[in-house]
């Protein structure tokens, strides 16, 4: 049965590195798969086009689809605009919208780019780190939320960080069956220590341990595992936590191998059907300069046939391929070191095509 993908370019380099990515999958359909994709807006192009970061039109697209695939959103020429209007409320509009919940960061360091990254090689070689972040729940929702003025006149801010049992069975799973897949090695980050909402994600993890006695299973303070992943990062396997400590940690973790333009994500529900995108921001400041880096929007195509069409085969291909042009000495401005030779975001896309194909 054909896969139907809807692609959604965004704004600043998103239209650029999501060209590259198209070529990948025009590629692969003369190949015999079966796909299908249309395009849409999310993001400021759509407020620019239809007054809303998440139109009427995207909706319905997004809902069809068996998975959509994302460049970047957001720029200065938006800031003005008021917080529902905002690009970024257009990629929690459709988190919400389609009930993502599991967001999956991987955090690789490639050997060919041991060197670009500020860490020792010794402490990053062979890293393969994979962050399940909750993305639905937390501070993040929670309610009630605002601003007010208290008894004695000042103005204060407030927030809620509320999760619900089932919220936490429900990444729980996820992470279990990922530990599973890799070396059944299982890290549930926290702060059991201070908060009652840590409390309660700690007692359902260990409930949900006895369900998957394979996956040994640990528990880390997050204040703990950030200083962790700087100090010892390869003695974690799979990381599981919630919003605000995911949105954190994955971000650290994301330079051990360094460089952001190199790492996909994955946002599934409970069917994995999913939103793929590079963890990377739209870089206004070198949209339409050749410049920005492709081979993450590219693994984040990877990602989709991994978790959404259950074709390892086909992830594993596009990942080889990854390396292969790393190890070529291929460079994009942002991982490459003084001396090395810079080429531009069609010609890494041109040097991956030629890597999938043998050429």
């Amino acid at each position: 049965m054909s896969k139907n993908i809807l692609i959604l370019p965004g704004d600043g380099i998103g239209p650029e590195i999501m060209a590259e990515a198209v070529k990948v999958l025009e590629l692969l359909k003369a190949e015999g798969e079966a796909l299908n994709w249309s395009f849409g807006l999310l993001g400021g192009a759509a407020v620019d086009a239809e007054g809303h970061p998440y139109p009427q039109s995207t909706q319905t697209a997004a809902r069809a689809a068996d998975a959509i695939l994302m460049g970047a959103v957001g720029g200065p020429k938006y800031d003005d605009l008021p917080r529902e209007l905002r690009p970024e409320r257009g990629i929690l509009g459709i988190r919400k919208d389609l009930a993502l919940f599991a967001n999956l960061r991987p955090a690789l360091a490639y050997e060919a780019l041991a060197a670009a990254s500020s860490f020792k090689p010794e402490i990053i070689a062979g890293l393969d780190i994979l962050i399940l972040r909750e993305l639905t729940g937390d501070i993040y929702f929670g309610q009630p939320r605002g601003r007010r003025t208290n008894a004695d006149g000042e103005d204060e801010g407030f927030d809620t960080m509320h999760y619900a049992r089932s919220e936490i069975e429900r990444i729980g799973h996820v992470a279990f069956q990922a530990a599973q897949k890799r070396s059944k090695r299982l890290c549930s980050v926290d702060k059991e220590n201070v908060l009652d909402t840590s409390r309660l994600w700690r007692e359902v993890m260990i409930g949900l341990s006895s369900q998957y006695p394979d996956v040994e299973l640990t528990h880390m303070y997050v204040d703990n595992a950030a200083m962790q992943l700087v100090k010892r990062p390869k003695q974690f396997d799979v990381m599981v936590t919630g919003n605000i400590f995911g949105d954190i940690l994955s971000d650290e973790a994301s330079m051990l191998g360094g460089s952001i333009g190199m790492l996909p994500s994955a946002s599934l529900d409970v069917n994995n059907k999913g939103l793929y995108e590079p963890i990377h921001g739209s870089a206004p400041d070198i949209m339409g300069q050749n410049k920005a880096n492709p081979l993450a929007t590219v693994l984040s195509v990877a990602m989709m046939f991994k978790y959404s069409f259950d074709r390892p085969d086909v992830s594993g291909r596009i990942e080889a391929a990854v390396k292969a042009v790393l190890q070529a000495g291929h460079r994009t401005g942002d991982i490459a070191m003084p001396g090395e030779q810079v080429i531009g975001t069609r010609e890494m896309g041109a040097a991956f095509l030629a890597a999938m194909t043998g050429g």
